[in-house]
């Protein structure tokens, strides 16, 4: 078990299934009192019923204060996991942006917007940022989920920087393909590069408990994805023309 989760008040977003369910079903094994929030009511309801925990359906956005009632007055980790997985180019259109921008780059800044006054004040908190490795390195075929992914693993390293000294940990979860519905609905793209690694949402969330054993800020549940950041960073180019040989795979693919 766990200590610091231990009788913890948390709240998992996106968690009628997929990685959001297995990280609410760990959260409650550990002894955690969780509210299980997505979109799809019943299969929040689904969820929550299974493990004891609250249902709270709705926009995760929104939900913040009614969260902190449900818990008794208390959110000790939120988990920003709700996320939407758009493909598409730099010409897809500006409501395809605009929602992948709201969902998984907003939608974290106004949860730790509601949280972090209350966790400053005793010194305590924590937010879990389900990132993508996308939002390391890249995902051919999807713009505006790079972009946004990228910016959701900013944002948690931001808060992290900002913070640590005030007792706020922040864990930024970056997997690859993960055998949940979004991956299904990548499509080809998918097929190509995430499949063939492709690991359980349970996997996920022993990443997660590790981590936080370890106090670390980055969690790789695919580890090969630090080799791949780091000669990135080493050779920017070198890693594009390899990305652009997979992209042309992909192409003649389609």
């Amino acid at each position: 078990m766990v200590q610091a989760v231990q009788g913890a008040g948390v709240v998992v977003t996106g968690a009628g299934g997929g990685i959001g369910a297995a990280l609410a079903r760990r959260f409650a094994a550990e002894g955690a009192r969780v509210v299980v929030n997505d979109l799809d009511a019943a299969r929040a309801e689904a969820v929550a019923e299974d493990i004891g925990g609250i249902a709270l359906p709705g926009d995760a956005s929104t939900i913040i204060t009614d969260a902190r009632d449900a818990l008794g007055g208390t959110v000790d980790v939120y988990c920003a996991n709700a996320g939407v997985a758009s493909g598409g180019s730099e010409a897809s259109g500006e409501d395809v942006w605009a929602r992948a921008w709201d969902v998984n780059v907003m939608a974290h800044v106004r949860a730790a917007e509601a949280l972090l006054p209350a966790w400053l004040e005793r010194g305590s908190g924590r937010f879990v940022a389900t990132v993508s490795a996308a939002g390391l390195l890249t995902m051919i075929g999807a713009a505006p989920y790079s972009v946004t992914k990228h910016g959701a693993y900013a944002f948690a390293e931001w808060l992290s920087l900002t913070y640590r000294h005030r007792g706020i940990k922040v864990h930024a979860i970056c997997p690859q393909g993960v055998r949940t519905d979004m991956l299904a609905a990548t499509g080809s793209a998918g097929d190509l590069v995430l499949q063939p690694t492709a690991i359980e949402a349970e996997d996920v969330a022993d990443a997660l408990f590790k981590g936080i054993e370890e106090d670390r800020f980055l969690i790789l549940p695919h580890p090969e994805v630090a080799g791949f950041y780091e000669a990135r960073a080493a050779d920017p180019d070198r890693w594009l023309t390899n990305m652009n040989r997979i992209q042309q795979r992909w192409e003649e693919t389609r």
